[in-house]
């Protein structure tokens, strides 16, 4: 029996054991979050429940699943950590005593009842586009179905001066509005999906680059930076645009609905801080949003003039013939064929193609980097491959091997991106065993 019969047989096993085990696991996630969890909720609040998913409060607002939306998440930014604020309805740790005006300041302009500014980790320059009535939905929501939760809020580990709060509000002035500005069409399904994706969805926090000021460059269309790509601690966020190759210039519509909904199509599949915006957020929006989202982003333009990646025989030639003299060839043979295949096509709806796959397209490695490092599962959707997990590499692989074989990743098939040097994969090595320290 081959090498590579002895993985795909291991890796069966491992399926069956990951599908035994998801409905359980997804049905105890969702059970945090349902909108519908309280009971004898009326339409104001039963709103705000679907609300609050759309703008995933849950994935910085809960570090304990036992206490949802407590705080105490820890979140890096590049001067020191911070730790996300309680939001339940308790009133001496939490938002209990916040009147709505209080709370529409906070979620929109990122002030705090008591006038100290809020990091910018707080995504409310997006934020300050949800509507007057979504907004009094989240807060009837927060104040009457959320289960107060006493968790006092914890102080960031920035040191100081950086820690020193009044400078934000210069930021604030500098790079927030805190009105209404809600997107315009003719087109009442890209008109939603443009209001999901700029305000409740926040998606260019991470899909946006950043300036010399932390700021996100553009917040909407018309700049053609939005959505353009961004780094995110060890990860890079895609290029949402019409991009043919790093971005989604080649995805349908169809293809866009399908990522959100399940974390994976037949061209990638969801990785790093993604993972969890699917699983706890988009999975439970409904068709209708995740179709406008789809037509909205479909409508954006490419920020990069590229040719679109085609499929190149060469690659899979080579290595089923033995032939494994390019550049990270051996070490792809023996650590990654067994699932992704020679063809780099991987298995449908079960391990991700790495061929022709735009997170794999793009100039910034890191991402290809940090999941080779530290492996990670699909998102828990419910979907076939739910809860399939890729072993990391960390300790397997010296620098030089992974960015071997990132570089050979990044080269075959059809996919046309830089190599990688060892400095680029130490760099997030060091960083991942930092944020593990601490």
């Amino acid at each position: 029996m081959s090498l590579n019969e002895k993985k795909r047989i291991l890796r069966s096993d491992i399926i069956v054991t990951a599908l035994a085990v998801i409905p359980l696991a997804l049905a105890s996630v969702l059970s945090l979050y349902s909108p519908l969890a309280a009971a004898n909720a009326d339409d104001s609040v039963e709103k705000g429940g679907y609300l609050a998913i759309a703008a995933d409060c849950a994935a910085c607002h809960t570090a304990d699943e036992a206490k949802p939306f407590a705080g105490g998440l820890k979140i890096a930014s590049p001067i020191g950590n911070i730790y996300s604020t309680n939001i339940t309805p308790d009133k001496k740790t939490g938002i209990g005593d916040y009147s709505y005006e209080d709370f529409a300041r906070a979620v929109r302009e990122g002030i705090a009842k008591d006038g100290h500014a809020l990091y910018p980790a707080m995504p409310y320059p997006s934020y300050s586009r949800i509507s007057n009535d979504d907004l009094r939905n989240l807060y009837d929501w927060f104040q009457q179905a959320v289960q107060p939760q006493v968790n006092p809020n914890r102080e960031s580990d920035i040191p100081w001066p950086l820690n020193i709060r009044w400078p934000l509000h210069v930021w604030q002035w500098a790079f927030t509005d805190g009105t209404v500005s809600l997107p315009k069409s003719k087109d009442p399904q890209w008109q939603r999906g443009a209001y999901l994706v700029q305000g409740l969805g926040h998606c260019g926090s991470c899909h946006t680059p950043r300036g010399v000021a932390l700021q996100e460059k553009a917040l909407d269309q018309t700049d053609p930076d939005y959505l353009s790509g961004g780094k995110v601690d060890i990860w890079y966020a895609p290029d949402l645009t019409g991009s043919k190759a790093s971005g989604l210039g080649e995805w349908s519509q169809q293809d866009i609905v399908d990522f959100l909904d399940t974390g994976k199509n037949d061209r990638t599949t969801a990785f790093g801080i993604m993972k969890e915006v699917i699983a706890r957020s988009t999975h439970q929006l409904t068709d209708e949003d995740l179709n406008a989202i789809a037509v909205y982003l479909k409508s954006l333009p490419a920020r990069k003039e590229e040719a679109a990646l085609k499929d190149d025989p060469k690659t899979a030639q080579a290595l089923a013939e033995g032939d494994v003299s390019a550049v990270g060839a051996k070490l792809y043979v023996d650590n990654c064929s067994g699932c992704h295949g020679d063809d780099g096509k991987g298995y449908q709806n079960i391990f991700p193609a790495l061929a022709l796959n735009p997170a794999i397209a793009g100039d910034d490695p890191s991402s290809v980097i940090s999941i080779i490092l530290k492996g990670g599962a699909q998102p828990a959707t419910g979907s076939d491959s739910s809860g399939i997990v890729m072993p990391d590499f960390a300790s397997q692989l010296d620098d030089k091997q992974v960015a071997d074989v990132a570089t050979f990743i990044r080269h075959g098939w059809g996919n046309r991106a830089p190599p990688v040097n060892a400095k680029d994969v130490k760099a997030i090595r060091d960083a991942i065993k930092k944020a593990d320290a601490n």
